[in-house]
């Protein structure tokens, strides 16, 4: 993770200056027997490096506890309450905002992180200023760019998507064995009822088989271009 984790000094911020920063939030939740705890938070980490190298953001490090409480009852995994990252996320903008940063992109690696939507759609009353990355667009244009096999509703954890990015960004966090994960749950509509148990007996729903490092890099190189239109609208505050 070393590679993900800003290691600037103060000195380096301050002579870049940058307007906008980016913060990763993940979670510690299972994805199965072959992919770690905290692929999520390596997956947002990917994305916001990226958009910090090639957009020139202010990169944060990473909140790695969220809210995945729907995969509570799988061995590993830790949540935090929607009122705490809620707080989190309100508090460090707060304090970004005085220290002379006054816009900041989210990047969510867990779907599960709702509360997201509606700290974001409150800081941005007086004016937009913080923006919520990828959004459900961002990562259709993705899927498509990328020539993913698998549909959005499919893929939904620990498939294609999430196990290419890793493939070419953190390549040695995925095990052996993860190409004989592959399962189906296309419709779930109990999952804030039943959980993620109530569909998956291994943890994953998706197709990682389908996974490579080319559909990776194709990803982050498509969410890069994205994120272009959710920082002009934070630009134009």
């Amino acid at each position: 993770m070393d590679e993900l984790i800003t290691q600037a000094t103060s000195g380096d911020e301050r002579r870049r200056g940058p307007a906008v920063a980016v913060l990763p939030i993940g979670s510690f939740e299972q994805h199965g027997d072959h992919l770690p705890l905290i692929t999520d938070t390596v997956i947002a980490c990917l994305i916001a490096r990226r958009l910090a190298d090639d957009h020139g953001l202010f990169l944060l490090p990473p909140i790695t506890m969220a809210c995945s409480h729907e995969h509570a009852p799988m061995a590993g995994t830790v949540s935090i309450s929607a009122a705490t990252l809620y707080a989190m996320v309100n508090d460090i903008w707060r304090s970004l905002e005085a220290a002379g940063h006054p816009g900041l992109i989210i990047v969510n690696g867990h779907g599960g992180n709702y509360v997201l939507s509606n700290v974001v759609q409150e800081l941005n009353v007086t004016g937009p200023r913080v923006a919520l990355f990828p959004i459900s667009e961002d990562r259709a244009r993705a899927r498509a760019d990328a020539e993913l096999e698998s549909s959005g509703a499919e893929d939904m954890h620990g498939g294609e998507f999430e196990v290419s990015l890793l493939l070419h960004g953190a390549p040695h966090l995925v095990r052996e064995g993860i190409e004989g994960d592959d399962h189906s749950a296309p419709r779930r509509p109990q999952l804030l009822t039943v959980g993620m148990s109530g569909y998956t007996s291994n943890g994953i729903i998706g197709q990682p088989s389908l996974a490579t490092a080319a559909k990776g890099k194709a990803l982050l190189d498509s969410l890069s271009r994205s994120a272009r239109d959710h920082l002009r609208a934070i630009a134009a505050r």
